[in-house]
C-alpha cells in the first residue's frame, strides 16, 4: 500500500523506475503532484521504494542515507584512502593510488560498483557508470544492507561513533599539518610511518570504564582512606590493606619503583608515558588511536558483512520485481551480477583465492532462513540447544545473529552440515614433522564439528594478528619499555619483519626496547632488543698503551 501510494503521484505509476530514461534524470511528476514533496528523480525515488521494502517489511534499521555518484578516478582515491572522504597526505596513500591507476589502466584490477562509509548519516559512493538495475542494487546492497550492519552489530555498537568519525579525521588532518609545519615534512613523515607500522596494535581489544580525573582519582583515595580506618584499628593492623596497596600505586608513578601498566594499546602507552615525546607528537598519535579503533570491528566482521548486504540486496530486490516495480530485464541484470559476486571459484581454477566472504556469508543468513522456515531432522539435532528450528520469525532471527556475532563466532554458532556439503568442505593436518598430510575431518558427526572449528579459527583475530602488550617500563635506570609477545599455538614472530617494527616502537619511545616472547605456559622462548646492545671486544693480549 505505501509503495502504491508513493508511485500514485508520477505520470507512469509503478512503471515510473522502468520507464526513466536514465537515473540521473527527473521523473515525470503528475501535474496535481507537482507541490507535494516527493523524490523528484530516479535516484531519489530508488531510494524511497528500497526504504519502504527494507525498513516496513524486513526492519532494517539504518542510519540515514546520503548516496554521492563519483566517476572511476574519484573511486581509485577513495580506495587509497581506506573509501575515507577525509584524510591526512602521506606518502603511501600517493603510492597505493599510482599502483591501483597502472592495474587499472591496464586491465588487472576492476572497481566496485560502490563504497559504503560507517558514520552517520551513512555515505555511499556509487559509480556514475552504473546502469538503473546496478544503482538500484547498490542502494540495497550499501545504503540498507551494511548500513544496517553498521548500526546494528554489537562491536561497531562498543567501538565506534559514527556520528564523531569524520570530526576525528578532520581534527586529525589538521594535526599532521601541524606537525608538518613545526617539525617539518620529513620528521612528521616518519612519525607517520611509525603509526601505520602499529596502527593494528593501536586499539583496545576490550571495552574498558572511562578513565578517572584527578578530581575523581583524590576523591576515590579519599574515600578508601576513610573506610580503612573505619574498618581497622591502626595500631593492631599488620596487613597490606587495599588502601595501602592503592596509595603504593599512586606512590609508584611520582618515580617511587617501576610501573607495571599491562596495555595491549601500544601506541597509546607510548603516547601516554614516553618520557622525552613532544606534546604536538603525543596528541598525534592518541588522534591516531581513534582512527585504528573505527576499523577494529571491520577487521572482525568482514565475512558477515558482506554476507549481511548481500542477502538483502537479493530479498528487497526480488520483492520489488514481484511487485513489478522493476522489470523481467532488470531483474536478469541483477541476478547476473548477484550471482558473480556470490560465486565461489573451485581450489583447481586459476583465479581461486581462497573462500569468498561474500558466498560464505550469505550461504549462512540463507541457511539459516531455510532452518527456520523447513528444518530436517539433521538441522534438529545440529541446533538442538538454540530457538531458531522452525522458529515462524525467521527476520528476528537473522537479525539476532547479525547483531551479536563476530566472524568467528557467527560460523561456530550457524554454520549447518548442508552449508558444509555445499561448499565441499573438509580439514586436514599438515604437520611440519610429517612426511604426509592427512585428512582429519570429513562429512560425518565428528567432522563437522572439526572443520567448523577450523574454519572458524581462520576468521579469529588472535590467529592473525600477534599478541603484544606493554608490561610496563625502568624509569628508575634506562628508561627502557618492556613488551611481551603472548605466543598463540606456540607461533614465533616472524623476526626480520618484527625487528623493522620495533624500530619503530624505539624510535617513537625515544629509549631501548625489549620484546619478549613466552609460550602459552609463560615460558620465554625468544627475546629481542633494540637497539642491540654491542658486545665489548676483549684483546686477546694485554696491551700496554702508556709504557
Amino acid at each position: 500500500k505505501e509503495l502504491a501510494a508513493l508511485f500514485s503521484n508520477y505520470v507512469d505509476g509503478r512503471h515510473a523506475l522502468q520507464k526513466a530514461p536514465g537515473w540521473n534524470v527527473p521523473i515525470a511528476i503528475k501535474p496535481e503532484c507537482q507541490n507535494k514533496k516527493i523524490p523528484a528523480t530516479f535516484m531519489s525515488l530508488a531510494d524511497e521504494a528500497i526504504r519502504i521494502v527494507a525498513h516496513g517489511k524486513y526492519g532494517l534499521d539504518t542510519y540515514d542515507n546520503v548516496i554521492e555518484i563519483i566517476d572511476a578516478e574519484r573511486m581509485r582515491v577513495a580506495y587509497a584512502s581506506n573509501g575515507m572522504p577525509i584524510s591526512y597526505d602521506h606518502w603511501s596513500f600517493g603510492k597505493k593510488l599510482m599502483q591501483m591507476d597502472k592495474d587499472y589502466n591496464q586491465g588487472k584490477m576492476g572497481l566496485a560498483y560502490e563504497i559504503v562509509i560507517n558514520t552517520d548519516p551513512a555515505i555511499a559512493y556509487c559509480m556514475a557508470s552504473n546502469s538503473k538495475s546496478m544503482q538500484m542494487l547498490v542502494i540495497a546492497h550499501a545504503s540498507y544492507g551494511h548500513n544496517s550492519f553498521f548500526k546494528g552489530n554489537h562491536l561497531f555498537r562498543q567501538f565506534t561513533k559514527a556520528d564523531k568519525i569524520l570530526d576525528e579525521l578532520k581534527i586529525l588532518k589538521n594535526m599532521v599539518e601541524d606537525c608538518e609545519l613545526t617539525y617539518g615534512q620529513e620528521e612528521t613523515e616518519a612519525l607517520l610511518d611509525s603509526c601505520h607500522a602499529l596502527q593494528y596494535h593501536s586499539v583496545n581489544r576490550y571495552n574498558r570504564p572511562p578513565q578517572r580525573t584527578p578530581e575523581e582519582d583524590a576523591a576515590r583515595r579519599e574515600k578508601i582512606e576513610r573506610d580503612r580506618l573505619y574498618h581497622f584499628d591502626l595500631l593492631m593492623d599488620t596487613t597490606t590493606s587495599s588502601a595501602r596497596k592503592f596509595a603504593d600505586a599512586a606512590g609508584s608513578q611520582n618515580g617511587q619503583e617501576e610501573k607495571f601498566d599491562p596495555d595491549e594499546n601500544l601506541l597509546s602507552y607510548i603516547a601516554t608515558f614516553a618520557p622525552g615525546l613532544e606534546t604536538k607528537k603525543r596528541e598525534l598519535l592518541l588522534q591516531f588511536c581513534k582512527k585504528s579503533q573505527y576499523f577494529y570491528p571491520q577487521m572482525q566482521t568482514q565475512l558477515m558483512n558482506e554476507g549481511w548486504a548481500s542477502f538483502w540486496h537479493h530479498n528487497i530486490m526480488r520483492d520489488l520485481f514481484d511487485l513489478d516495480v522493476i522489470d523481467e530485464g532488470m531483474m536478469m541484470e541483477v541476478l547476473d551480477s548477484h550471482s558473480g559476486v556470490i560465486f565461489q571459484p573451485s581450489f583447481d581454477m586459476p583465479y581461486f583465492n581462497g573462500i569468498n566472504v561474500y558466498a560464505l556469508g550469505i550461504a549462512v543468513f540463507q541457511d539459516l532462513r531455510r532452518v527456520c522456515e523447513n528444518p530436517t531432522d539433521e538441522d534438529r539435532e545440529w541446533f538442538k540447544d538454540q530457538d531458531i528450528v522452525g522458529n515462524a520469525d525467521w527476520v528476528s532471527v537473522v537479525h539476532e545473529a547479525m547483531k551479536n556475532h563476530k566472524d568467528e563466532s557467527f560460523i561456530m554458532q550457524y554454520l549447518s552440515p548442508k552449508v558444509m556439503r555445499d561448499f565441499h568442505l573438509f580439514a586436514i593436518r599438515d604437520d611440519e614433522f610429517e612426511d604426509e598430510i592427512e585428512v582429519a575431518a570429513i562429512h560425518n558427526d565428528d567432522g563437522y564439528r572439526a572443520i567448523r572449528d577450523a574454519l572458524a579459527s581462520q576468521y579469529r583475530l588472535a590467529d592473525e594478528q600477534p599478541n603484544i602488550e606493554v608490561v610496563g617500563y625502568n624509569y628508575k635506570t634506562d628508561r627502557s619499555l618492556n613488551l611481551v609477545h603472548k605466543m598463540h599455538n606456540e607461533r614465533p614472530l616472524e623476526g626480520d619483519d618484527m625487528w623493522e617494527v620495533l624500530k619503530h616502537i624505539h624510535y617513537l619511545w625515544g629509549f631501548p626496547v625489549t620484546l619478549k616472547s613466552v609460550n602459552s605456559s609463560g615460558v620465554e622462548m625468544d627475546s629481542m632488543e633494540c637497539p642491540e646492545k654491542i658486545k665489548p671486544v676483549i684483546p686477546s693480549k694485554q696491551i700496554n698503551y702508556f709504557p
